[in-house]
């Protein structure tokens, strides 16, 4: 059974930082494509960041110079390197493969970005 599990989040103001981290078991995550994404509030839940399983990365564009996406597979784990954080990137986020698989959606973790 595979599961994921988001750590990591907190109340943080705004320009600080954060490191989420994604940790996987039932699954390699060495071989699969991950992503994360997150939901506001009232909003729709939206991709931010992905890395392949051969380390290429790609970033929503308001994130972009801002967040890091990276993997440790030795840990089984990949990480979300929050820098200058703002209020708008206040939301829950959640990892997941790419492709998405619906079973794997976590609890997520809650950033809360103050003013």
């Amino acid at each position: 059974q595979v599961r994921l599990v988001e750590s990591g989040g907190g109340l943080v103001q705004a320009g600080g930082s954060l490191r989420l981290s994604c940790a996987a078991s039932g699954i390699i995550f060495s071989i699969s494509a991950v992503g994360w994404y997150r939901q506001g509030p009232g909003n729709q839940r939206e991709w931010v960041a992905d890395i392949s399983s051969v380390g290429t990365t790609s970033y929503r564009a308001s994130v972009k110079g801002r967040f890091t996406i990276y993997r440790d597979n030795a840990k089984n784990t990949v990480y979300l390197q929050m820098n200058s954080l703002k209020p708008e990137d206040t939301a829950v986020y959640y990892c997941n493969t790419m492709p998405l698989r619906s079973a794997y959606w976590g609890q997520g973790t809650q950033v809360t970005v103050s003013s």
